[in-house]
């Protein structure tokens, strides 16, 4: 069917000819196959899709971009649907589709000597770990959903995760990308190079946009080296700036094997002790550092350890264990990646991803929790992150009748007011939109408006997300 009649399409006739592309099994429109494309992980969002298109290849997905275009109807795009802001569920018109990768997750090339992984956008982040593992290499983008979570959707929302410390933000791996434009035309930027300075690095404007700039079908990621020692340590430590004490002097004893660096409060791991049943190997602490650090090279745990009896000798740690085993390892990590259902289980909180300059993470918080104790008295704050970057979850406990948006804006402001932002890695979606509105200086919205109408003009591309066109 000709590309140019699908304008005065029904929902039905869209669907049948959609079919046409990806067969009849590629296209779902039965209400209950669309109910799990219709909210987020977290059942903060409901939508209903038009339907739910499966491509096969990426000629498929440039095919169903030309048949959407030219009937005006808004696309989706939806990964392993592990993300926290609403990013890729559709409204609740009826009249998005959804544009799943599920079906297009082939590992395309691995290059052993060049270090690279080239893969499809539907591929999990575990497969493709997985995949690089018995060849001595790690794709080091470590996300506790690493299961579920699609390397497209990975890109898209620059997902960040435990050891962005070591090995930056998933846009520091990414050296190509395959990318399907708002008007089904195909991009092929596929290159392994470390170096490339020829002009605009487009795949840029694509890597953290969630899906409103392009579909990313396929990406090179650059791997690293698999370390074949690893240290996991425990510290209990008196305050924030005591723990950035400890940051400072870790760096400076064990450097770049330093992986990552957690902070979690007391209270984030009572909670875990409460509602998960673990147990913490150390006596109550008012704050905790999880400390990671791995190798090549022998000799870690004798520098790790010898990092440790400095810093609790200069009574920058109350304490501190090291693991012994690598069940003691997943243990220590089981208390930090426990702390968000433990949250839950304890009743409504309202979350807040942000990041501040880590200097400046003791002031945040004193100033972030005055404030929210004396606005909303009777809640209670649940800090942990990565503290290493910067990146802090600022939860709050919360009544089931407390204005989430007031509060949002109350810790928000105190974000800025130390030069952060309100969303370190979990990225906008539908969630932060207003926010970021309100945040964003009017320049830099001016332009990000710019780049959406150039390269999205008709607002096809996952409309209503991050960005608010007015």
């Amino acid at each position: 069917m000709p590309t140019q009649k699908v304008s005065t399409m029904r929902r039905d006739e869209l669907a049948f000819a959609l079919r046409q592309v990806v067969g009849e099994r590629g296209v779902l429109s039965d209400e209950t196959d669309l109910v799990p494309y219709g909210h987020d992980w977290r059942h903060m969002f409901k939508g209903r899709p038009c339907c739910v298109v499966l491509p096969h290849t990426t000629h498929e997905v440039a095919e169903v971009m030309r048949l959407c275009a030219a009937a005006g109807v808004p696309v989706v795009p939806h990964g392993g649907n592990t993300g926290l802001s609403g990013g890729a569920t559709p409204d609740d018109s009826g009249h998005q589709v959804v544009l799943s990768l599920a079906k297009m997750n082939a590992i395309r090339n691995i290059d052993v000597i060049g270090e690279t992984i080239e893969v499809e956008g539907g591929c999990i982040l575990q497969t493709a770990q997985e995949a690089v593992d018995d060849k001595g290499l790690l794709l080091p983008i470590t996300l506790a959903a690493e299961g579920s979570a699609q390397i497209g959707g990975i890109v898209s929302t620059n997902a960040g995760g435990t050891n962005v410390l070591r090995y930056g933000m998933a846009r520091s791996r990414i050296l190509g990308l395959e990318v399907v434009t708002s008007e089904g035309q195909i991009i092929n930027g596929l290159r392994r190079l470390r170096k490339d300075n020829a002009g605009y690095d487009w795949k840029q404007w694509f890597i953290g946009s969630e899906g409103t700039l392009g579909i990313i079908t396929a990406a090179v990621l650059q791997l690293t080296p698999k370390p074949r020692h690893r240290v996991t340590a425990l510290l209990a430590v008196p305050s924030p700036a005591a723990a950035l004490q400890v940051l400072c002097a870790a760096r400076g004893a064990i450097g770049e094997t330093l992986t990552g660096f957690e902070l979690m409060s007391g209270s984030a791991l009572e909670l875990v002790t409460r509602h998960r049943q673990l147990k913490v190997p150390l006596d109550a602490a008012a704050w905790y550092v999880l400390l990671e650090a791995s190798s090549s090279l022998p000799g870690l745990r004798d520098a790790t350890e010898s990092l440790l009896g400095d810093v609790l000798k200069k009574e920058m740690a109350n304490d501190g264990v090291v693991a012994e085993s690598q069940q003691q390892e997943a243990d220590l990590w089981a208390l930090r990646e426990s702390i968000t259902e433990a949250e839950g289980r304890e009743g409504r909180s309202i979350k807040h991803d942000v990041s501040v300059p880590i200097s400046s993470i003791p002031d945040f918080l004193r100033t972030a929790d005055e404030a929210v104790m004396r606005t909303f008295p009777g809640t209670r704050i649940n800090t942990f992150g990565h503290a290493g970057d910067g990146n802090l979850h600022y939860n709050v406990i919360v009544p089931a009748s407390l204005d989430a948006a007031a509060l949002n804006r109350l810790v928000h402001d105190v974000v800025v007011y130390f030069g952060g932002s309100i969303s370190a890695e979990h990225g906008i979606g539908q969630y932060r939109v207003d926010e970021l509105m309100r945040c964003r200086s009017p320049i830099e919205l001016a332009i990000a408006r710019r780049i959406k109408n150039a390269l999205d003009p008709q607002n096809l591309l996952n409309p209503g997300k991050v960005l608010a066109l007015r």
